[in-house]
C-alpha cells in the first residue's frame, strides 16, 4: 500500500508539474540567474568552495606582483594570496606540492555553473557562453573567453576549473567554439570595432598552444592518431575529501560485481604498515601524503593506480561517472572517445578557418590537413557500418566499443559524419530519445551520466548537429522535449537543475551510486534552453 501511494503521490505531482509549467516564469528566473552565477576574484564569495575546508588561497601567475590592490583584497576576504611557480604546460605544477588549495587568479568576471561548482569551468562555460549571447551579456561572454585565454598563457592550458586542484587536467575543448562566438556577435566588439582583428590574433596563438596540449604523447594514441583524455596528476583526486566515501563506495560495488573489476582493485589494509603503504604507493596510491587515498579502503581492499589514472581522465572528460569506460569510467584513459575527437576536428577546422582571416594561408593549410587526418582516422576506427554509428574506440583490446552513448552523435555537429552516415545515425535516434528529451545512454548504472538522465549540453549539441545536416523535425522535437523538462521541473521546485529524468518527465532525480546531487543553478541549463528558444541558427 505505502508503495502504491508513493507512486500516486509522485504521479499527480509530475502531473500537477506540467499543468502548471510555465515558458514564462522559467525565462524570468533565467534573465535573472546571470548576476547570482556571476563571480570575479575582486567577490569575497568566489573563495567559497565545499569540496575543500582549509583557508582561502588566492594563487596568482608566478610573474604577477603582489600589488597593493590585492593585500587589500586579502584583508577583505580573508585570504591569503600566494603566487604560483611558472608555468608552462598542464601537470607542471602538482597541487599536491602547493601549501594548500586555492582559487587560480583569472582577470575578468565569470559565470559559474551553480550549486557545489563556485569556480570557472572548462565546457560547463561554452553553453553558458551560448546563453550569455542570447540574453545580451555579451561583454561577460568575451570576458570568460578572455579568462580562458589567461588560462592557456599562465595555468598552461584551458583547464577544469580555475581551482588549484585542477591545474594537471584540461577539459573537453571547445575554447574555438568560445572564441566563434564572440567573434560573431557584433556586440562583442561595439565600441571597438577596429580591435576585432588584433584580438582574434591573440586568441589564435594561445587557442594553438591549447591545442598542443592534445598532441602530447599522453594524450594522443599513436597507433590510431586519436586522441584520449589524459590527467598529469596521480592517485585519488584531491577535491575529493569532501566525498570520502565515494572511492569506498566503488570499492564496495567492485567487490559485490568481481566480473567488472578487472584491473581495478587491489588488495590492502584499511591502516597499512610503512612496508604495505611503500607497496601501495606503487600498486594503487600513496596514504602518507593524501587523505583521500587513506580513505579510499572497503572489505579489504584498495583501488589500483590503474582506475586512479582512468577515473582522473574521466574527470577531465567533463563526464563524471558512468559505465560507459568501464565500471565507474575507471578505464576512461583506455579509450579513444568520440566526443573528443569530434571536438578536435572541430577545433581545427576552426583553426584553419582563423588563420585564414589572419592571411596565413599556409598555416591554414597546416590546420586542414591535421583536420582531415583526424577525420580519416575517426572513419576508420569510430565509424560502424553494420551498426549505423560512430562508437568509442577501446585502445587496449584495439576494437570498438559496444556501449552505445549519445556522444557518438557529436559527430553531427562536428560535421564528422557523411551525408549517408548521418541518415543512418537518426534512424538510431529512438535508442535515445525519451519523452523528455535525450538519455544519455540506454544502461541503467545507477549512475547520473547512464539512463535515465539527460543533460543540456548532449542535448545542444545533437540538436545542433542535426540543424546542420537538414534534419529540423527531430531537432525541433527533441529541443521541445528538453524545454517541457526543465519547465515541468521549475514549475515544482522554482529551480533549474544541471540533469533531469528525461524518462519520467516530472521525476526526481535519484543516483544510486557516485555523485548524488544535482545541483540547482545552473548555467549550462539556463543557456541551453535559451538557445532552444532562438529562432536563429547557431552551430
Amino acid at each position: 500500500m505505502k508503495l502504491w501511494t508513493s507512486f500516486l503521490l509522485t504521479m499527480l505531482a509530475a502531473t500537477a508539474g506540467a499543468q502548471s509549467a510555465s515558458r514564462e516564469k522559467t525565462l524570468a528566473y533565467i534573465h535573472t540567474a546571470w548576476p547570482t552565477l556571476t563571480r570575479s576574484v575582486e567577490d569575497c564569495r568566489a573563495y567559497a568552495d565545499s569540496k575543500v575546508t582549509t583557508q582561502p588561497v588566492l594563487y596568482i601567475p608566478a610573474s604577477m606582483p603582489v600589488t597593493a590592490e590585492l593585500r587589500a583584497l586579502a584583508a577583505r576576504c580573508q585570504i591569503q594570496v600566494s603566487a604560483l611557480p611558472p608555468i608552462e604546460r598542464l601537470g607542471d605544477v602538482q597541487p599536491e606540492s602547493l601549501k594548500a588549495p586555492g582559487l587560480l587568479y583569472l582577470p575578468h568576471p565569470y559565470v559559474v555553473p551553480g550549486g557545489r561548482f563556485n569556480e570557472m569551468y572548462g565546457w560547463d562555460s561554452y553553453f553558458i557562453l551560448l546563453g550569455l549571447e542570447d540574453d545580451h551579456e555579451a561583454q561577460l561572454a568575451k570576458g570568460m573567453v578572455e579568462n580562458f585565454l589567461f588560462e592557456v598563457e599562465q595555468y598552461g592550458a584551458l583547464l577544469n576549473a580555475n581551482r588549484s586542484y585542477y591545474l594537471t587536467r584540461s577539459q573537453p575543448p571547445l575554447l574555438t567554439s568560445m572564441i566563434r562566438a564572440v567573434l560573431e556577435n557584433p556586440a562583442s566588439f561595439a565600441q571597438h570595432e577596429e580591435g576585432r582583428t588584433a584580438w582574434l590574433a591573440w586568441a589564435y596563438r594561445l587557442a594553438v598552444k591549447d591545442h598542443a596540449t592534445w598532441e602530447r604523447s599522453e594524450h594522443r594514441d599513436a597507433t590510431t592518431g586519436l586522441a584520449r583524455y589524459w590527467d598529469y596528476g596521480v592517485g585519488p583526486v584531491p577535491e575529493m575529501a569532501d566525498d570520502s566515501t565515494y572511492y569506498a563506495d566503488v570499492i564496495r560495488f567492485l567487490v559485490a560485481h568481481r566480473e567488472q573489476a578487472e584491473g581495478m582493485l587491489v588488495q590492502g589494509s584499511e591502516h597499512p604498515d610503512a612496508a604495505e603503504a611503500a607497496r601501495l604507493a606503487v600498486t594503487s596510491c600513496n596514504v602518507l601524503k593524501s587523505t583521500v587515498c587513506m580513505k579510499a579502503w572497503a572489505e579489504g581492499f584498495r583501488l589500483t593506480k590503474d582506475f586512479y589514472a582512468g577515473d582522473r581522465a574521466m574527470r577531465e572528460s567533463g563526464y563524471d561517472p558512468s559505465f560507459r569506460f568501464g565500471a565507474f569510467s575507471g578505464a576512461t584513459h583506455h579509450y579513444a572517445p568520440v566526443c573528443l575527437n569530434s571536438m578536435l576536428y572541430r577545433y581545427e577546422e576552426d583553426l584553419a578557418g582563423f588563420a585564414l582571416k589572419l592571411g596565413r594561408r599556409r598555416e591554414a593549410a597546416r590546420w586542414k590537413h591535421v583536420a582531415q587526418a583526424r577525420l580519416a582516422a575517426m572513419q576508420r576506427y569510430l565509424w560502424q557500418e553494420q551498426r549505423g554509428e560512430f562508437a568509442d574506440y577501446d585502445l587496449v583490446k584495439q576494437a570498438p566499443s559496444t556501449y552505445r552513448y549519445i556522444a557518438g552523435d557529436y559527430t553531427l555537429w562536428a560535421g564528422v559524419a557523411s551525408r549517408e552516415q548521418s541518415r543512418k545515425m537518426v534512424e538510431q535516434l529512438n535508442y535515445f530519445e525519451r519523452p523528455g528529451g535525450l538519455s544519455m545512454s540506454g544502461v541503467r548504472s545507477g549512475l547520473q551520466w547512464d539512463e535515465p538522465f539527460g543533460w543540456a549540453p548532449a542535448q545542444w549539441l545533437v540538436v545542433s548537429g542535426l540543424k546542420r545536416y537538414g534534419y529540423r523535425e527531430p531537432a525541433r522535437r527533441i529541443a521541445e522535449s528538453f524545454r517541457h523538462t526543465v519547465d515541468v521541473g521549475f514549475a515544482r521546485d522554482g529551480t533549474i537543475r544541471e540533469k533531469y529524468n528525461v524518462a519520467e518527465v516530472g521525476k526526481d532525480v535519484t543516483v544510486s551510486a557516485g555523485y548524488k546531487s544535482n545541483g540547482i543553478g545552473f548555467g549550462w541549463t539556463n543557456g541551453v534552453y535559451l538557445e532552444f528558444g532562438r529562432t536563429g541558427k547557431r552551430e
